[in-house]
């Protein structure tokens, strides 16, 4: 009998351990997975272009979204046309007045987030991860000439980026902005205190909330949004694409190529990811892409830039599995102490496992 209880009393020990343990692993888990919240731009989200009195634009500068000022008044768009803002975007005075106060409330949200790492003047060669990053004394932020910043989502769709200056942003000539990874360029905030001024040539990324005037010289490409609060924009023959904005990263798609054996799986090019999948452990041919071409084997990678509307990221994921590693620990100590009763009730050593 004493044998008995003593080994019911140890199997209910290691159960209770097991379930401590994986409470504890499921808070970790949920804690690592927390990330920093979007900045919410209300109506402001519908506009590629909001200034505060005035937009003026040179040559043959296209966006799909939105176009409007507020307090300005409609004559204070000049430049459309030549310029264009093809539907679904239109020139929107309707709505620009609650736009320009969604767009305050965003940038206040953004100027008061929490510090994730200090990081910056010069944004050059940098690979960061999702978080709240200005430079010492939230000084200006800056891309060189012909520089790279890159921004990686690790695997998660709704990866958050603010960046913070007290100052200017300033990019120049050839200057990229990448995603990898899953990172959204929806989920890419830049807020200004002063200034914003693209330089020609350059592909930015992301929502631009400037207190003041944002200026884009020629042939800038942006993936998202110049929204000015209390000055004007400038353009000058740009282009605004509106930004990829998925909620869960969706699956390849596989087809054959001709002749080629081997399937392969892609995404249009044009700075978007061109990656082939090939089954089997064999080697198909890659696809001519505009971004980065990956072959793999049973692999996918996320975007590289610079990015592209409507070119999705492929799936990553950085999630380990501890549910199941949970399940099987709870499972593996209620046997462990159901064998040791049964071999103490019938008489036998008690040892596990021999």
């Amino acid at each position: 009998m004493h044998l008995t209880a003593s080994a019911r009393r140890g199997g209910v020990a290691l159960t209770s351990l097991a379930l401590i343990g994986a409470l504890l692993l499921t808070f970790a888990n949920t804690a690592g997975a927390v990330t920093e919240p979007k900045v919410i731009l209300g109506a402001a989200a519908s506009y590629s272009v909001l200034a505060g009195p005035s937009v003026s634009n040179v040559g043959l500068t296209t966006m799909n979204e939105n176009l409007g000022v507020s307090p300005g008044l409609a004559p204070a768009i000049t430049g459309f046309p030549p310029g264009l803002v093809n539907l679904p975007g239109v020139k929107d005075q309707v709505h620009s007045a609650q736009a320009q106060l969604d767009l305050t409330a965003a940038f206040t949200d953004a100027a008061s987030r929490t510090l994730t790492a200090i990081k910056g003047p010069n944004l050059s060669g940098l690979t960061l991860k999702g978080g709240v990053y200005h430079a010492t004394a939230r000084a200006a932020l800056l891309l060189p000439v012909n520089s790279t910043l890159t921004l990686d989502g690790e695997g998660d769709p709704n990866t958050v980026f603010v960046f913070q200056t007290d100052s200017t942003l300033t990019t120049f000539s050839n200057s990229h902005v990448n995603l990898i990874n899953g990172a959204q360029e929806c989920n890419v905030y830049w807020e200004v205190l002063s200034s914003a001024n693209l330089g020609s040539g350059s592909t930015f990324v992301g929502n631009i909330l400037a207190l003041t005037s944002i200026t884009m010289q020629n042939n800038v490409t942006v993936h998202g949004r110049a929204l000015a609060r209390n000055a004007g924009i400038t353009l000058i023959n740009d282009h605004f694409t509106a930004p990829t904005c998925a909620t869960v990263l969706p699956p390849t798609t596989t087809t054959a190529l001709p002749g080629a054996g081997a399937p392969t799986t892609t995404l249009p090019g044009g700075g978007g990811v061109t990656t082939s999948t090939v089954a089997g452990g064999g080697t198909g041919p890659t696809v001519p892409g505009g971004g980065a071409t990956t072959t793999t084997l049973g692999l996918t990678v996320g975007i590289v830039g610079p990015p592209r509307t409507g070119v999705a990221p492929l799936p990553s994921s950085k999630r380990f599995p501890w549910p199941a590693l949970t399940l099987l620990g709870v499972a593996g100590a209620a046997t462990t102490g159901f064998v040791v009763r049964r071999r103490l009730h019938a008489g036998g050593a008690p040892t596990i496992g021999r």
